[in-house]
């Protein structure tokens, strides 16, 4: 027998997958770090990449390096 509860607030129906409102954001960021890892990844495995990729950083390190000595002194 069902109360006089029940028969106002019937219960809700269940679904596959919630509704997580506000958590959209933080899934695509999820996929999104997913997807740069990967291509890092695949970029650092490729050696002309790797060369490349070791290269920039190098020149950009030792361009640094010259503003901050020309700076100093």
């Amino acid at each position: 027998m069902e109360s006089e509860n029940d028969k106002l607030n019937p219960p809700e129906k269940p679904s596959a997958a919630p509704d997580w409102r506000g958590f959209a954001e933080i899934d695509q960021a999820i996929a999104e770090n997913r997807l740069t890892e990967y291509r890092l990844r695949k970029s650092w495995s490729d050696p002309l990449a790797r060369r490349l990729g070791i290269a920039i950083a190098i020149t950009f390190a030792g361009f640094a390096a010259f503003v901050i000595i020309q700076d100093v002194f």
